[in-house]
């Protein structure tokens, strides 16, 4: 289990308060290269769906962000979906991507 810098302790925070405002399957919080944060929570739509950390980079993309810091996913699942590490890497070639449980401790 890694050790967080505070940053990175906050993007748990807002990460696992995304997860809780909406009782979503995950939350996910961001900053980009700016110090900007994002959060969000799983999208499941009829029409769409996203993960937390899609829904978090789609926000940072769309306000501008040209790059992405460090991440982090909350799930009880236990595992980084295939589709969030792509939304990240699309963006950061190796940006941190860290999964915590609902609880916050970081997993990986």
């Amino acid at each position: 289990m890694p050790e967080l810098d505070a940053e990175d302790e906050k993007l748990v925070t807002l990460a696992r308060s995304a997860r809780a405002r909406t009782q979503a399957e995950e939350g996910a919080a961001l900053r980009d290269t700016d110090g900007r944060t994002y959060a969000a929570s799983t999208v499941d739509q009829p029409s769409f769906k996203l993960t937390a950390l899609q829904a978090a980079v789609a926000a940072a993309v769309s306000s501008g962000a040209e790059g992405i810091e460090a991440a982090v996913v909350v799930t009880a699942e236990g595992l980084l979906k295939e589709a969030s590490v792509h939304a990240v890497r699309d963006i950061a070639e190796t940006a941190p991507i860290y999964l915590a449980d609902p609880s916050g401790k970081v997993l990986n």
